[in-house]
């Protein structure tokens, strides 16, 4: 099949209908343009979220025994899996703590040295709440330690949180990208029943219906194309240059793996096959014998 001759009709299929076109390729470009936007914002609320699980750590306080016996508890925690990292904290330094956290105030109380040795065990990035509490179980099961203590309340609002937050965006971003297929199939639709009479004629001298479909797909994939270009030149230019205008430390966000053109890529493909989908979709359909 001409490729040439897939763009020119494509092209003018464009033309025929500029107004559905234009319908169709608007909602393309706002649907790539919301799922561009919920895929930064997600990743940098994901970022926050890991974030502030890492900062809770796990407060492991040993009983009044050696040091031989602290370093082999200390040895034993650091060869379970999901631990990033083990400090030990002597009674000494437990004490230097509190007298920073209470001031002059705690100065007496400091001095009696009567907090005990612990250590603070980092769990690893990505570990969820029930690994962390099954973890904080292991460990006060030790021989030697006294308790476990670590902020449970938070993990676990944190992750209800991103959660919620992850289901609702990904049912917005279903709803829209439906949406955008439909107007697709529509703008499609509309280019085949303007032109039913040359595609009877072309169905009497032989075309096949693959070789009828291919303009129509390639109109959806151009529809596509350019709505996709659009969204992404209105989510670098709105994120990049715009937006840190505006807001302070907005530069500050960052990009699904570290660079721009990895989401913008893979948005730019995905309007591609949004638009392919569609036309795909509305010219199997309506170019049939029983159709058109």
């Amino acid at each position: 099949m001409n490729v040439a001759y897939l763009l020119r009709e494509g092209f003018a299929g464009l033309r025929r209908t500029p107004l559905a076109a234009l319908t169709s390729m608007f909602s393309l470009f706002l649907a790539v343009l919301m799922i561009g936007v919920l895929a930064r914002v997600g990743f940098n609320l994901y970022e926050v979220a890991e974030f502030l699980k890492s900062r809770v750590e796990i407060e492991v306080f040993l009983e009044d025994i050696d040091r031989q016996s602290e370093r082999e508890i200390q040895q034993r925690i650091e060869e379970e899996g999901l631990i990033q990292s083990v400090r030990y904290v002597s009674r000494d330094e437990a004490s230097q703590l509190f007298q920073q956290e209470f001031g002059m105030g705690g100065e007496a109380l400091a001095s009696l040295n009567f907090l005990p040795a612990s250590l603070k065990v980092d769990p690893v990035r990505g570990a969820t709440v029930a690994q962390v509490d099954s973890l904080s179980g292991v460990m006060s099961r030790l021989p030697g330690v006294a308790d476990v203590r670590f902020n449970l309340a938070l993990l676990k609002t944190i992750e209800r949180r991103t959660g919620q937050l992850a289901v609702a965006g990904g049912a917005l971003a279903l709803f829209v990208l439906f949406t955008a297929m439909i107007l697709v199939f529509n703008t499609i639709r509309l280019t085949i029943y303007a032109k039913r009479d040359l595609i009877r004629a072309m169905k009497l001298v032989g075309a096949t219906h693959r070789f009828i479909r291919g303009p129509f797909v390639v109109e959806g994939v151009l529809q596509g194309g350019i709505a996709g270009a659009l969204s992404l030149a209105v989510l670098v230019g709105g994120f990049d240059v715009l937006l840190p205008r505006f807001v302070s430390r907005a530069d500050m966000l960052g990009w699904p793996l570290g660079e721009w053109y990895f989401l913008s890529g893979g948005l730019f493909l995905f309007a591609l096959w949004l638009g392919w989908a569609g036309s795909f979709w509305a010219a199997r359909r309506f170019i049939r014998d029983d159709r058109v």
